[in-house]
């Protein structure tokens, strides 16, 4: 059959039609004789099959894909007796699958399906790196989604089926599916989060009981670094596609775990030493990690799958006896583990004021929060800093902080006062605008509530005001350290950044009534601007409406 098989494909593009459906009549004979045969030298007959696949004649793609199709439901030996063969046979499957012609589109799409599903179930050995090598050039190669969509499910089936083997590829691997998080489609990239999650997950069978654990992080912080540093490279896909990856990351493996190494891994970013080379900026380094943790914090207050991790770190320092006795050890308990996932976010939430003032807010932990509100008279106050704040009254108003504006009702607790005085902290730094009126406005009602009732603010000592957080086996002195330590490594390097550009504007004439192009370009005259590079006077009218010279006002004099 080898012999004229491919003299009988080529005859279905004859210019006489005639010989074309004499051909496509033989050819479907051969096909029915080949399904109940004993014997098949399935070698010859899958070379020639593929190659047709590639045609550029409709009827040559058709028949060879239906030919493949019939091959692997074989019903004597075309199961295993095809795996030698697998991956040219998957490489004329994906190049039908986003033909031009829908039939030949639907036969692909189910051939392709009846492969993966014989390689899943078989007990038979077959080498992974062909298939690797041709499902990582389809999605490198190609544009469109089915192909992509289809190649990220045999990776996920082979990561499912061979563990240990596949633990081998993983480093090659990893960068092909990076590059695909940056895919135009949402739909390759859930699927894709899907794969990258699972090589998380995966650890090499043989394992000892003890280690397994340990290699199981060590994917799991594999995975997860190299997201980060694609982040890093890649400002673009964090501000598109960040918030939907990060997200999916914590329904899909665990939010806490999540969030928790990437604070590890974040502030892994805070030192850089000459080692790493004069193109390594820590300005850049330290502004990617504040942009980061701004968006994780975001995400956190906000997102419907992290539910869960809100729950744990606002019960991280509520008091077990306001539990009955009956609740009070679960309780105790569940404030542990949120007082000790509240020490590992606030080390890497650090590096932005205001995340780490919500993330205190969000623990209940007032007397902190207060402390640190107190410092930001110290920051530099940038548009941006204040649109964060902006956005931060905003949410105060959403379902989330709905336990933080009931408690300020509770105006006879100790935690009533530092709370109330976070809020106003909040409203003496932000200047008039909607957020000013809407926060201003809620908090003259608490006033007036307290003063109605007749109710005196119970105030705590200086030195009894860390009960709680010291309670839970953290100090109230060392968090603050640890934020003031942050504070001044980013103003060390936004001085020496200064300070290099400010050399190089030395260097250069200046002629009077001219800006100096250095300077221009540096953005030392726009250090009110937003990260995206628009002027702050744009956001006039939209979070400082009506303050239509908000970056005259705030201008160094």
């Amino acid at each position: 059959l080898a012999d004229f098989l491919d003299g009988l494909f080529n005859m279905l593009s004859d210019t006489n039609r005639e010989i074309r459906q004499a051909a496509d009549s033989a050819l479907s004979g051969f096909l029915r004789e080949v399904s109940v045969s004993t014997v098949v030298e399935f070698g010859p007959i899958v070379s020639i099959l593929v190659l047709q696949c590639h045609s550029k004649e409709r009827l040559n793609r058709l028949t060879a894909i239906t030919w493949l199709a019939e091959l692997i439901h074989h019903p004597y030996s075309g199961g295993d007796a095809l795996l030698p063969y697998h991956a040219e046979v998957l490489g004329a499957i994906m190049r039908c699958i986003f033909d031009g012609e829908v039939e030949i589109r639907l036969v692909a799409e189910r051939t392709n399906n009846d492969l993966l599903a014989l390689v899943r179930d078989t007990q038979g050995a077959f080498e992974l790196s062909p298939l690797l090598d041709t499902l990582t050039g389809e999605l490198l190669g190609k544009d469109d989604v089915p192909t992509k969509m289809a190649a990220l499910r045999w990776i996920n089936m082979l990561l499912e089926k061979r563990k240990s083997d596949m633990n081998e590829y993983i480093k090659d691997l990893l960068p092909v599916l990076l590059r695909t998080l940056s895919d135009p489609s949402d739909d390759v990239v859930l699927l894709n989060l899907q794969v990258l999650s699972r090589i998380s997950l995966n650890q090499k069978e043989g394992v000892e009981e003890g280690n397994k654990s340990d290699a199981e992080e060590a994917q799991f912080q594999m995975v997860l670094n190299a997201i980060l540093s694609l982040f890093a490279t890649d400002r673009q896909l964090l501000e598109t596609r960040g918030s939907l990856i990060i997200r999916k990351l914590c329904v899909l493996l665990n939010a806490k775990s999540v969030y928790i190494r990437m604070a590890d891994a974040l502030s892994s970013y805070e030192t850089i030493g000459p080692e790493d080379g004069p193109e390594t900026d820590e300005t850049d380094s330290l502004e990617f990690v504040s942009t980061m943790v701004q968006t994780l914090n975001l995400i956190l207050l906000t997102a419907a799958e992290l539910h869960e991790l809100r729950g744990i770190l606002s019960r991280a320092f509520l008091e077990s006896d306001r539990f009955p006795i009956s609740r009070r050890k679960k309780q105790y308990q569940s404030s542990h583990e949120g007082a000790q996932v509240f020490a590992g976010l606030f080390k890497c939430w650090c590096h932005n004021p205001v995340s780490t003032f919500s993330l205190c807010l969000l623990a209940q932990a007032y007397d902190l929060s207060f402390a640190l509100v107190k410092k930001f008279s110290e920051l530099d106050v940038t548009v941006g800093f204040l649109m964060q704040i902006d956005k931060l009254v905003q949410l105060l108003e959403s379902p989330i902080f709905v336990h933080l504006r009931l408690q300020l009702l509770d105006a006879d607790t100790t935690y009533h006062a530092p709370l109330l005085k976070s809020c106003y902290g909040l409203l003496m730094l932000l200047p008039q605008s909607d957020a000013f009126r809407s926060l201003n406005e809620r908090l003259t009602t608490v006033c007036n509530l307290r003063d109605n009732l007749g109710i005196k603010p119970s105030l705590l000592p200086e030195d009894e005001m860390t009960t709680i957080i010291s309670q839970k086996g953290l100090s109230f002195k060392k968090l603050l350290m640890r934020f003031d330590e942050v504070i001044a490594q980013h103003k060390e390097a936004k001085e020496a950044s200064q300070s290099l550009v400010f050399g190089e504007v030395q260097q250069e004439p200046i002629e009077p009534g001219r800006l100096v192009p250095s300077v221009a370009k540096s953005g030392l005259m726009n250090q009110f601007s937003h990260k995206d590079g628009s002027d702050a006077s744009q956001s006039s009218s939209g979070v400082y409406r009506g303050n239509q010279n908000v970056s005259a006002q705030f201008s160094p004099r």
